[in-house]
């Protein structure tokens, strides 16, 4: 049995896995079969309903982990998303310190934090309430997002609040804070995400990026990142299946 997602993020493990924005169960196991080590599951940008998330995490299997990303650092986000029995949570916009407290705060049961207590499937509806209420608060992994300047200005205080496992820049909203949206080659952009990154070496906190293919997750592990998110569902589909109509529709019929 692997150990608990929490300690390999932690441990500095690479961990690989891609995006998925789409209300797919079939797609989300379909990604755990195929070895990613987690799934970064939208809910941000995604077209995914609570219930959505929660079919997709029933989908996947051990040692594959899921992350879900709330729309919002709201106590009632997080406490949907933990209560599908996910891994953790992916907060966006994580600006300063006060965001990732707030994001801790409600990740953990008391005296950690303040979470509520519910039945849910995280606890197996009840019947491993006790077990579950015992171990969550060290299983459970918090990931800040930084994705705006405001963010890269702040990465000390906020790698300094306890609680938080890992960082994972957003490069294009970052860029788009920069007003160079979508221009990550530009040198304002690189500065800023090599900043984070040093930052979270300096701290010893494991730190993610995302990388629309594999050729740009190579480098992001050989320059250290660990939580590497390749891919989207919707382009990964859209790529494979532009490549087989190129492969086999005639281009002059």
């Amino acid at each position: 049995m692997s150990a608990p997602f929490r300690e390999r993020l932690r441990r500095g493990d690479r961990l690989v896995g891609t995006l998925l924005g789409l209300p797919s169960p079939e797609l989300a196991e379909i990604a755990a079969d195929a070895g990613f080590d987690w799934l970064f599951i939208d809910m941000e940008h995604g077209a995914l309903e609570a219930r959505d998330v929660l079919r997709m995490v029933q989908a996947v299997r051990e040692p594959a982990a899921c992350l879900v990303r709330i729309p919002e650092t709201s106590e009632m986000w997080i406490k949907k998303a933990l209560d599908t029995g996910a891994a953790g949570i992916i907060v966006p916009h994580v600006n300063g310190a006060e965001d990732a407290a707030r994001a801790v705060h409600w990740s953990k049961y008391p005296p950690e934090g303040g979470r509520s207590v519910g039945f849910s499937r995280a606890n197996r509806y009840g019947v491993r309430f006790r077990e579950n209420v015992g171990t969550a608060n060290a299983e459970t992994v918090v990931v800040a997002q930084v994705e705006h300047i405001d963010g890269v200005r702040a990465i000390e205080a906020i790698l300094a609040v306890p609680g938080v496992d890992a960082v994972f820049i957003g490069p294009y909203d970052l860029s788009a804070s920069l007003n160079k949206t979508g221009r990550l080659e530009e040198r304002e952009v690189q500065d800023a995400i090599r900043a984070v990154a040093a930052a979270c070496a300096r701290a010893r906190i494991p730190v993610g990026i995302f990388s629309g293919g594999a050729a740009g997750a190579l480098q992001a592990i050989e320059a250290g990142y660990t939580l590497i998110c390749v891919g989207v569902d919707s382009g990964l589909y859209a790529e494979a299946a532009a490549g087989i109509v190129r492969a086999l529709k005639p281009r002059n019929p």
